[in-house]
Order: C-alpha cells, then structure tokens, then sequence
C-alpha cells in the first residue's frame, strides 16, 4: 500500500464556485476543476508530491483522520 492510499479524497460539485473541488483535508486544502474525473486523476498527482515534499523535508506525516461516510442500516 502507498502512504497516499491512507488518505482519503473525493471530488465534489460545489455550486458556490461552480467548478468541482477536489479534496484532502488531511494533507491539503484541494484543488478545482471543470472535469471531475480528470480533477480526480490531478488530486492523486498533487497528493503524491505533497508526500514526497513531506519525506524529502524530513517532516512527520499528519495522521489520516477523515474518513468516508458510512450509511447506517
């Protein structure tokens, strides 16, 4: 498993800004875009480079806390 994969992320249609806004709070604020699928595709990227900026600055890892949304039975 790669440390980005303890990070979760999701793209989502935000009618304030009109445009998608893709998201990981645990390591970034996000991005946007007009394509959600390649929006999707651009959060994974910048999510890796935010890692290997971590590592290569030696600096701790936040710890994943956000975690998707669980319907209840």
């Amino acid at each position: 498993m790669k440390k980005s994969d303890l990070y979760h992320r999701w793209v989502e249609w935000s009618e304030q800004d009109n445009v998608y806004i893709g998201k990981c709070p645990d390591l970034m604020t996000g991005i946007h875009g007009d394509d959600p699928i390649q929006l999707y595709s651009e959060l994974c990227e910048v999510i890796d480079d935010v890692i290997h900026h971590f590592e290569a600055e030696g600096r701790s890892f936040p710890k994943p806390c956000i975690r998707p949304m669980r319907e209840v039975a």
